[in-house]
């Protein structure tokens, strides 16, 4: 609901407050009083996109604040919750202002936020309703989406989407299998040769840098065997080896003599044997593992230079050539499996296409009993409102699939027998439009989000039992709710709950004229003489007040 609206320096509004109350709120005043200047300014604090000079002359800035309390589970919530605004005890307080350049800034409680998401959150706090507005019921392409709020399908909407969803996966997934089994059919002369031509030549993991080492080490084995055996030659023998056996031999002929100072050498000497003896060993190793056939060699080259060439051929490293093969193993398991795959996905496309050509024959179902009960309930609005031989048709048609069914939903009306049926805003008049309106508002309000609903002047062209009619459904609309009107006409004013007058009035200011509009509250007797003016003009007479009176006892 909205609480109150602060309105500085725009147009000819220099300083204005309103506290708005629940129920009907009625705003009266003479052509040119203002009245619209106040939509301007809910506008433009609402995000509206609306007439851009609102800045009054001679101000450097225009303000608007605007304070709205949200019922628990207002759809606002929502939204401000995304862009991590916080709502105290309900209270949402939006403040917009423009400077005399042009420059906006909008805040809500006190954080800054873009004109995207002002609008956003204003579309679910207040609904505009005029001759004019195509934003709202005249917009066909919301009249899905208000029936099904008055219908009240949530439940086959719901299985819908869901039905919708899994087909879209569906299908996504055959798409991405066929796709995908094409571009390995397209190759799999080079899959089979390239796998066969892997699993001959098997290579392993680090066989590459092994074989290196090992033609490398090849290559070398006879300078380095004859180095070896001299050295092998210079340990045994008579040469290293026997020279130290004969000092041992030598030393200990004469140590019982040396009374103990020849034991460390002994013992010295005989570790220093033992380590010979390990070299020799090493040396000997060595000698026997550079003992090759020379055609070894050859067939090491072969492969070493084969599985080089393979990793050239497929441009990877040669210790992930057998990664490489499993990769294309997999690839041709796919594509021998890939038939089997398909026809199980495209099993799976045609069971979802049933279960969500099942959900949308249900919605369509349902639409259309909603569609005939709307109908018949707007047959019976239109007939006070004096429009008894107009017809109102839902009509639903078929629609490419989508989450939301297949139907498209157009409001139409003909505005006499036998007339052609079409679009409400081309087929009905101003004041026959503003009826259809106000009817199809009343019909649908039961299942909509509660908002502050505004009318514009929706009464024009309309007077007597017709203006009552439209009066009186005005009012009921705001039982539970809170309803604004800008009216022209004293039945509908009378039926409001809250009264205020829009007027002019010209203050001399720095010596010169300016006009300034305010609003004011209307207490009963005030609203007697704001009636009266409305039905007698400029000179109001006793009569009009009389009249005025029993417009406001009835």
């Amino acid at each position: 609901m909205l609480l109150s609206l602060e309105i500085r320096d725009i147009l000819i509004i220099d300083r204005l407050d309103i506290a708005f109350q629940p129920g009907l709120n009625v705003l009266t005043g003479e052509t040119g009083a203002g009245k619209s200047i106040l939509l301007d300014a809910l506008g433009a604090v609402l995000g509206w996109r609306g007439r851009g000079d609102l800045v009054r002359q001679g101000a450097s800035r225009a303000e608007v604040t605007a304070v709205f309390h949200l019922s628990e589970g207002h759809p606002a919530e929502t939204l401000l919750a995304e862009v991590g605004i916080d709502l105290e005890d309900g209270e949402l307080i939006i403040a917009r202002s423009q400077t005399a350049e042009g420059r906006k800034t909008a805040r809500v409680n006190d954080k800054s936020v873009t004109a995207a998401t002002l609008r956003s959150i204003g579309e679910t706090l207040v609904e505009l309703h005029g001759q004019h507005d195509d934003r709202g019921l005249l917009d066909p392409k919301g009249h899905r989406r208000l029936l099904d709020a008055y219908a009240g399908i949530a439940e086959p909407l719901a299985a819908t989407k869901s039905a919708w969803v899994t087909r879209i996966a569906a299908e996504k997934a055959l798409i991405e299998a066929e796709t995908a089994l094409s571009e390995v059919a397209a190759e799999e002369d080079f899959l089979r040769h390239a796998v066969a031509e892997l699993d001959g030549l098997a290579p392993e993991l680090g066989e590459d840098a092994q074989l290196d080492a090992t033609r490398r080490l090849m290559q070398q084995a006879e300078r380095i065997r004859d180095d070896i055996t001299a050295a092998h030659y210079a340990l045994t023998g008579d040469r290293a080896e026997g020279q130290i056996v004969d000092a041992i031999r030598w030393l200990e002929s004469v140590a019982d003599r040396a009374e103990g100072r020849l034991d460390p050498t002994l013992e010295a000497l005989s570790r220093a044997m033992l380590e010979l003896s390990e070299a020799i060993s090493g040396v000997e190793d060595t000698l026997q593992s550079l003992s090759f056939d020379p055609l070894e060699l050859e067939r090491t080259e072969e492969r070493l230079f084969a599985i080089r060439a393979l990793a050239r051929k497929h441009q990877v490293q040669p210790d992930d050539l057998g990664t490489f093969a499993e990769n294309l193993r997999v690839r041709l398991s796919a594509l021998d499996a890939g038939e089997g795959e398909i026809g199980k996905l495209r099993q799976a496309l045609s069971d979802a296409d049933a279960r969500y050509e099942g959900a949308a024959v249900q919605l369509t179902n349902a639409r259309k009993d909603a569609a005939a009960l709307l109908d018949s309930a707007m047959a019976a609005e239109l007939a006070p409102l004096k429009m008894e031989r107009a017809q109102f048709k839902t009509v639903i048609e078929t629609a490419p699939p989508g989450p939301e069914g297949r139907d498209t939903v157009t409001f139409t009306v003909a505005t006499n027998p036998g007339a052609p049926a079409g679009p409400l805003n081309k087929i009905a008049s101003g004041g026959e439009l503003s009826r259809f309106l106000l009817a199809l508002k009343v019909c649908l309000a039961a299942g909509e989000d509660p908002k502050t609903l505004i009318f514009d002047e929706i009464d024009r062209g309309v007077g007597g039992a017709t203006a009552d009619a439209v009066g009186k459904r005005l009012a009921a609309l705001a039982d539970g709710a809170q309803v604004l009107v800008v009216t022209h006409s004293p039945q509908v004013a009378a039926k409001g709950g809250h009264h205020w007058r829009v007027e002019k009035r010209i203050e001399t200011q720095d010596g010169a004229d300016i006009t300034l509009s305010t609003v004011v509250p209307l207490a009963v007797s005030d609203r007697i003489d704001e009636l009266a003016r409305m039905l007698s003009g400029d000179r109001v007479t006793d009569a009009a007040r009389a009249q005025a009176r029993e417009l406001l006892g009835g």
